[in-house]
């Protein structure tokens, strides 16, 4: 059974201000975690959110078990400030 992606508007507006290359890259990446959320390079942050490694990209998430559901809320540049 698929997880359902909800990818909110400002993650989506800071998907389309990156290189093609890289919105290609996390697009796939975003894709699969519709099979699979807790797969990849992933770590837990203040519950529930998540973040997931894409290069020098991070992808932060809420999971929603119950409902399985994964809600995309940013992606950010990796930088000295991102977790801040």
């Amino acid at each position: 059974m698929n997880w359902q992606l909800l990818v909110s508007e400002s993650a989506k507006r800071q998907l389309a201000r990156l290189p093609n290359q890289d919105q290609l890259r996390i697009e796939r990446v975003l894709d699969a975690m519709t099979q699979d959320p807790f797969g990849g390079d992933i770590k837990r942050l203040q519950p529930p959110e998540w973040r997931r490694r894409v290069g020098n990209y991070r992808a932060f998430y809420e999971l929603l078990p119950e409902q399985r559901q994964t809600n995309v809320t940013a992606i950010k540049r990796r930088t000295s400030t991102t977790y801040n």
